[in-house]
């Protein structure tokens, strides 16, 4: 009898794989060193330049706004994404054993599923708050307030929950009876449903379902977004209006270009058109995307930089009247978001 997502626990008894192996991103001893030290260093620079986000929005009160709470929150999942695939990689290109238990494997999963799916809604948050800042200024205050920011993202990261519970129901609820050698450097929808025994249509039905949920209807609303501020920017009169505008929308339209691009690549194709650049893409969404996108934000930004230069400089003097005996005023921070 076929087997969906709807598997019941004594269905589930089953199961004979205890352990899976990853296959990884290549085999090859002689590349497997370069590639470790150029990984590890992608990963110390995510790490640091989105925490420096994080940090850098938090103390700088001009970036008290809206926009840079949802990118906050967006610094955070580029974080936590990042360090449930990063770090295990890292550990199987030195390793010649690269087994995962099942139960460590469908962790890895939904975590990744969780932090995936939110930074879809967050884009999407980002993409509505220039909408109204440029469409509807004066309402903005209103319209985009604090209670509405976290309002958003609670409910946001609720939903997500359910979703990554359903995609790790559908994927780890058949039988795992065979094969246990994943090919991929990470537990991944599609190359763990390869490995299932039983009929696996309905689950990848749900699954395909809910990623186009997901996926199209935060695009839809960050695709609507942006006609609605191009057509208010194409009616402004000022040329430098307009120009300073744009500026305001390119670190978020570069990041949606960046993650979109690659995501709909992976998960919006059926099963059996996936092929090895499945883990090019893999690598740069998982990878190299959490890395760029600190630099979008701030060497593309403005406001951004204006307030790492405050920051630097407030620092700087700091440490000169210190040197000279003397202490610097303390600063009294004040936000609507913390």
């Amino acid at each position: 009898m076929a087997r969906d997502c709807q598997s019941t626990v004594s269905e589930n008894s089953l199961t004979k794989v205890t352990k899976f192996i990853l296959v990884g991103i290549t085999d090859s001893p002689c590349v497997q060193t370069p590639l470790f030290v150029l990984l590890i260093l992608i990963y110390i620079v995510t790490l640091v330049g989105n925490v420096g986000i994080i940090v850098l929005v938090r103390v700088s009160p001009s970036l008290h706004t809206p926009m840079y709470f949802f990118l906050t929150h967006f610094a955070f999942t580029d974080i936590c994404y990042s360090t449930v695939i990063s770090p295990r990689m890292l550990a199987d290109l030195l390793s010649e054993e690269k087994t995962i238990s099942f139960f460590g494997c469908m962790m890895q999963f939904i975590s990744f599923a969780a932090f995936v799916t939110i930074e879809c809604h967050l884009l999407a948050m980002m993409a509505y708050d220039r909408h109204v800042a440029i469409c509807h200024p004066l309402l903005y205050v209103t319209i985009i307030s604090s209670r509405v920011c976290w309002q958003l993202v609670v409910s946001s990261y609720l939903f997500t929950i359910l979703s990554a519970i359903t995609y790790t129901w559908c994927t780890f609820g058949g039988s795992f009876c065979g094969p246990n050698r994943i090919d991929h450097f990470f537990c991944d929808i599609f190359p763990v449903l390869k490995l299932v025994c039983s009929d696996t249509h309905t689950s990848e039905m749900v699954i395909f379902a809910f990623v186009t949920v997901n996926k199209v209807s935060t695009s839809v609303v960050i695709l609507l977004s942006y006609i609605s501020i191009l057509r208010t920017v194409l009616r402004m009169c000022s040329a430098q209006s307009r120009a300073r505008a744009f500026q305001t929308c390119s670190s978020h339209l570069t990041a949606v270009a960046l993650f979109y691009g690659a995501t709909f690549f992976m998960y919006l194709q059926p099963s059996s058109s996936h092929r090895s650049l499945d883990k090019v893409a893999s690598i740069f969404y998982t990878i190299v995307t959490p890395m760029l996108n600190p630099f979008i934000y701030s060497l593309r930004n403005k406001e951004v930089k204006g307030a790492l230069k405050k920051l630097v400089g407030i620092k700087i003097s700091s440490c000169t009247l210190e040197y000279q005996g003397e202490s610097l005023p303390r600063l009294q921070l004040q936000t609507d978001f913390t």
